[in-house]
């Protein structure tokens, strides 16, 4: 790192000022050392050393080191080789780098890491690693024998893992926006207890390939796959795994059924959004499970939800169950699909996350709790980008049809807390919510926020209506945001 013209003028500058004096530089190096790790970038605490002397290496000791935009890989390789501290992180930002220039220096970090590395590959345009299926190019990553955490965004670069070498110490993983190259098991192998005896955390996300991922562990706590496109076959054999996603992996480019076999008994919570057939999809025995979350659910539209209802039906019983629904924002002559939906499992918690784009919803809500109506706490979250979208649903819409659900009978004699989170006050709301107080006999508490767009006038109207509904023994909250902070509403009388 050499020191720039500019700085050396503003050095000299300040000592003509002080009369030699230096207090600065009188500070022991421990003081001076948390003074550069406050500096934005490697590169602008590099350049301290025109200070003096004493300033001279004292960029070298830092324990991080930051390269927040870097257009000069062989920079980077040469401030790692004059580094002299254990490095316990190191974070280098590019803007569409290439291949070689990532080659140049991560070999270079591999012998002097000892913590995390996160790698950030900037690239204009583009979102994910096959938009276009261009391949850019690809390099081997090194065995990162003493790095605890991994972090790679690589912008759609391409990569081959290495073949050999043990990760002692790594404890998390994650790639983003990559291309694997180099066979359909050399990611499995990567990641196994034999060459990550620590890996407790792995995520893969927007990747392509491989084909068929085999993972075996008996460290992986967590894992995360999503959109990994190509995958064609995936085993899982985890015995400590907790939580598990699996997301957009078996969707792309496969009319034929995925093909999957997970072993992990000790799992806790599943988010599988993605196709399942029970007949390719062998889950095993989940007995801890505790929090299940199938894919989306549309309420209308051409294709069923058949993989959703398929994952359902494995299960039973459920502490938490958490649901999508979706109404497609054009739904004339699209068939309902809910009441494809013929059971779900018991639920002690029931979320329900849903995005109307305007259409009435109750009878959709009426149907998912009259198949969990033995849930004793319902959380439901109101997707919505703006407040006009109330009055999305043309005159005649077919969501209005159905209407017997504010007629029919439904008890919920188990549900005690409810709360709501992006509350507008649009009609369709207002008229399902006072539904639910009259089905909820038993209700002691309800949780209201509304949506960060809501007015406090409006929101004191709404209040107020909802207060209307109420009942003296059920304790009723409203939070709105104010400042971007969620707080405590109470008009004043």
């Amino acid at each position: 790192m050499e020191p720039s013209l500019h700085g050396a003028q503003l050095a000299a500058k300040s000592s003509e000022d002080d009369a030699g004096m230096d207090r600065l530089s009188a500070l022991p190096n421990d003081v001076l050392l948390r003074i550069l790790l406050r500096l934005e970038d490697a590169a602008v605490a590099g350049r301290t050393s025109v200070l003096s002397s004493r300033w001279r290496r004292l960029w070298a000791l830092l324990p991080e080191l930051r390269f927040h935009s870097s257009r000069e890989p062989r920079l980077i390789a040469s401030a790692l080789l004059a580094h002299e501290a254990a490095l316990s992180c190191l974070d280098v930002g590019a803007e569409d780098a290439a291949p070689e220039s990532v080659a140049a220096w991560l070999p270079v970090a591999a012998r002097r890491l000892s913590g995390s590395l996160v790698f950030t590959n900037r690239v204009p345009g583009k979102k994910n690693a096959n938009e276009d299926g261009e391949e850019r190019g690809a390099f081997e990553l090194p065995c990162l024998a003493n790095a605890t955490g991994v972090s790679l965004d690589l912008g759609c670069l391409g990569v081959s893992v290495p073949r050999a070498g043990v990760f002692a110490r790594l404890t998390e993983l994650s790639l983003s926006r990559v291309q694997f190259r180099g066979g359909p098991c050399a990611l499995g192998d990567a990641v196994s207890s034999r060459r990550c005896p620590c890996l407790e955390k792995l995520t893969v996300r927007d990747a392509l390939g491989p084909s068929d991922l085999a993972i075996r562990s008996d460290s992986l706590r967590h894992m995360e796959l999503a959109d990994v496109r190509g995958l064609r076959r995936l085993t899982v054999v985890v015995p400590a795994l907790e939580h598990l996603t699996v997301v957009a992996c078996f969707y792309h480019h496969h009319p034929n059924r995925p093909v999957a076999n997970i072993t992990a008994r000790q799992l806790k919570e599943l988010r599988w959004g993605d196709m399942f057939d029970r007949r390719s999809v062998q889950l095993g025995k989940m007995k801890h499970l505790q929090c299940l979350c199938p894919d989306i659910l549309l309420v209308y539209g051409s294709s069923p939800n058949r993989s959703c209802i398929e994952l359902l039906r494995c299960f039973k019983v459920i502490q938490k169950l958490s649901l999508t629904l979706i109404y497609p924002p054009d739904i004339d002559d699209q068939p309902y699909l809910l009441g494809d939906m013929k059971i779900l499992p018991g639920a002690t918690f029931l979320h329900l996350s849903l995005t109307s784009n305007g259409h009435a919803f109750g009878a959709s809500l009426f149907h998912v709790l009259r198949l969990c109506s033995g849930t004793r706490k319902l959380a439901l979250k109101l997707f919505s980008d703006s407040l006009e979208e109330q009055n999305a649903c043309p005159p005649g819409c077919i969501c209005v049809e159905q209407q017997n659900w504010k007629t029919e009978e439904l008890l919920l004699n188990q549900l005690r807390e409810l709360e709501i989170t992006e509350f507008r006050g649009s009609e369709n709301e207002v008229t399902f919510v006072k539904q639910l107080f009259k089905w909820a006999t038993v209700l002691k508490r309800m949780k209201l926020t509304f949506n960060s767009l809501v007015k406090e006038s409006v929101a004191e109207r709404f209040y107020k209506i909802l207060q209307s509904f109420s009942r003296p023994e059920i304790c009723m909250e409203f939070y709105m945001y104010k400042d971007m902070m969620e707080v405590l509403y109470a008009p004043e009388d």
